[in-house]
């Protein structure tokens, strides 16, 4: 039987640099013919946890929290739809867009997690958001994305009210910002480290091939020692 490896790809559905980090890294895997060997668990990073229900435009966001121009924001819309068309996801940058809370959609996450579907759902609410101009932070939105998957829509729901799922999520999310991590994506790489924001191809295929051989050198001293 084949051992897995797994990544923490942690993340945040309305991280545009996110998606594009992980097509490259599904690339990376693909080219190094390890789809097998690799398993990717989704780890929440909400990038505007105070974010109100009505949720915010998003140009005017973009120039509030980076400091950014609105000349500067749209051509990085630009070159976000640009890269993304070159990894195979299109992204759809209209006016009126708004940048929105995400709770509810990385509990959910959580959810179809212990389904198997994590990453099925996370593909799904990111092309909600970036392609379909979706509300991923309605909740009938949600759970529209969850019967797609053929998953119990009242668990689901069961799920967005239970207490103790949503203070697991803060606690995950705690977890991970109480390791260092300040910006997404971070795809944590076991005991060899992690990388942050979306990198090349390239780079995801040298520490993808260092790890599964530094991973490989520890299987086989620990079955010399028996």
């Amino acid at each position: 039987m084949t051992t897995t490896t797994k990544l923490d790809f942690i993340s945040d559905v309305v991280c545009p640099w996110c998606i594009i980090g992980f097509k490259r890294l599904q690339q990376a895997i693909s080219e190094l013919g390890i789809r097998e060997r690799i398993e990717i668990e989704w780890q929440p990073f909400e990038l505007n946890p105070d974010m109100p229900a009505e949720g915010e435009s998003l140009p005017e966001h973009i120039i509030r929290k980076y400091g950014t121009t609105a000349e500067e924001a749209a051509r990085t819309a630009d070159q976000i739809t640009e890269l993304g068309a070159e990894m195979g996801f299109k992204f759809d940058f209209f006016d009126g867009m708004r940048i929105v809370n995400t709770r509810d959609a990385h509990i959910l996450l959580g959810y179809a997690k212990d389904h198997g579907k994590q990453s099925e759902l996370k593909m799904r609410l990111f092309d909600a958001y970036f392609n379909k101009r979706k509300d991923i932070s309605d909740r009938q939105i949600l759970i529209q994305e969850i019967q797609s998957l053929g998953l119990n829509t009242d668990e689901a729901l069961a799920r967005l009210d239970n207490a103790a799922a949503r203070e697991q999520n803060k606690s995950q999310e705690a977890y991970w910002r109480n390791r260092g991590v300040t910006a997404v994506p971070t795809v944590v790489f076991g005991n060899i480290g992690a990388l942050v924001g979306a990198q090349p191809v390239d780079v995801y295929k040298w520490t993808l091939t260092e790890l599964l051989a530094t991973e490989n050198s520890g299987n086989l001293e620990h079955h010399n020692e028996k």
